[in-house]
This record gives C-alpha cells, sequence and structure tokens, in this order.
C-alpha cells in the first residue's frame, strides 16, 4: 500500500472557502490535504511557519491555485503542536482563517484535535512513540507489488535551504493503467529536502495527476524553546474523549 500514499494525502481535513458557506448537493468530493510530518523527536526544540501552495489545472488548460500558511512548533520533549488554517485562493484577497488547533504528546500518548468553529476539543490515542533520533523511510527503487508499476528513488545531494543544510531525494512512483482505476499511465514524483536536525522536511513538493503540485516550505525556524503555553489546551472548549472505554467523560477545559 506504500504506493498509493503517494496518490491519496490523508489527514486533518483542511476545508476550502466553501466551508464558510455551506450547503447541500449530490455528489462531489470531500478532499483532504497532509502538509509536512513532524516527529515526536526530544531534545530537539523548533518553531516555524508552514507555507502551503496547492496547485491543480483546469480541463482545457490553465490552472488554480490555493495557499495557506500555520504556525508549526514542537518542545524539548517532543510534544507537537500545529495549527490548520483554511485553504483560500492565491491573490484573492479572501482572508484564511485556523480552525484546527492540533498537541500531540508522545509521552502521554494523547492527541487534542481542537476545532476552533465548534470550540470543542476531541481527545484521541496519539500512537507514536517520543523519538531520541530519525530517519525518514525510503522508498527503494523497484516493481510495486502485483506488477502495479514501479519506483525510482534519486539521491539529490545537498543544499541549503532555510538556514540547514539539507539532503534531497526524488521519489517516482509509476501505475500502469489499471493499477488504481486508472486508464493511463500514472506518473507521481515527491521531491524533498530534510534538515537532520530537526527531523523535518523543510521543502516538500508532491507532482502527479490525482493531487496536482502542492509545495510545502519552513520558514522563519527558530531552535529555541517553543512557549509552554502552546501546548496547553484552549479554555472554554468542550473536550470529547474518544480513545477506548474506560478513559475520563467528557468535560469542558477552563
Amino acid at each position: 500500500m506504500r504506493f498509493l500514499c503517494h496518490l491519496v494525502l490523508v489527514a486533518v481535513c483542511i476545508p476550502s472557502v466553501a466551508h464558510l458557506r455551506a450547503q447541500a448537493f449530490d455528489g462531489g468530493v470531500t478532499e483532504t490535504l497532509q502538509s509536512i510530518y513532524i516527529p515526536p523527536l526530544v531534545g530537539a526544540p523548533f518553531s516555524a511557519i508552514v507555507h502551503t501552495e496547492w496547485t491543480r489545472p483546469l480541463p482545457g488548460g490553465g490552472s488554480y491555485t490555493m495557499v495557506n500558511q500555520r504556525s508549526v512548533a514542537r518542545d524539548g520533549h517532543g510534544r507537537i503542536y500545529e495549527e490548520r488554517w483554511l485553504l483560500v485562493p492565491k491573490d484573492s484577497g479572501v482572508e484564511s482563517r485556523m480552525n484546527v488547533i492540533q498537541i500531540a504528546d508522545p509521552n502521554q500518548h494523547t492527541l487534542y484535535n481542537c476545532f476552533v468553529f465548534e470550540r470543542r476539543c476531541t481527545l484521541l490515542k496519539f500512537a507514536e512513540q517520543a523519538l531520541t533520533s530519525y530517519q525518514p523511510l525510503v522508498v527503494p527503487t523497484g516493481p510495486i507489488d502485483n506488477n502495479k508499476g514501479f519506483t525510482t528513488h534519486l539521491d539529490l545531494g545537498i543544499r541549503s535551504i532555510a538556514g540547514f543544510d539539507t539532503s534531497g531525494t526524488r521519489e517516482t512512483t509509476t501505475l500502469l493503467p489499471g493499477a488504481v482505476g486508472n486508464d493511463r499511465v500514472f506518473v507521481t514524483t515527491r521531491e524533498f529536502w530534510q534538515a537532520p536536525q530537526i527531523g523535518v522536511n523543510v521543502l516538500s513538493i508532491v507532482d502527479g495527476p490525482q493531487t496536482g503540485k502542492q509545495s510545502f516550505t519552513v520558514s522563519d525556524v527558530s531552535l529555541t524553546e517553543p512557549d509552554p503555553q502552546l501546548f496547553e489546551l484552549p479554555e472554554g472548549y468542550e473536550i470529547l474523549d474518544r480513545r477506548q472505554p474506560g478513559h475520563a467523560p467528557n468535560k469542558e477545559h477552563r
């Protein structure tokens, strides 16, 4: 299933501008967008801004682009703070809004998704363990199971980005007709430049027929310990415990 990850990117839903004026229609697609992955790495605190740009082709030619930017942070204990902001059309003047705050703790194994508009946090189990080191998964060159296609791995060397010496990799996934319902060859490329000092890709580009082109760029990186208040739940939010039965009931955080 690894090759499918290049095509179907699943994460916390980041609605489009249509969320601001919800209506019910038959048909359509609910889309989600996965941004950079932040591992729960201890002893490597940082904070930064992540810039997202998503360009997709229009029938008959041309394209349209959606953008946002959001704050992220990780403290020395491996706790992760991420904001999620609405994607808006590029250069449209439409103002983006923050709709979700995520706080993950690998030591307590908790993940809070706090929905800003609803003033509600859902508590889930965070399955990842705190890490003392991190190496990204490398997809080797070779065939995909069941003769569905093949992958190609290419090392791009070292490049300075955002003040870090980063190592670059390009992975190309070629799916033959019929692999995922496609009637022609699908080629998807994923290029990423990782900063080993923080274990994060400071530049990541995904380009494929289903996703269009998605670019994620990290800027304004600080290596100091982030504000501890970032990892506190927002006041006045209802907390819904969605873990297995036997945990604390729903409550309000004050």
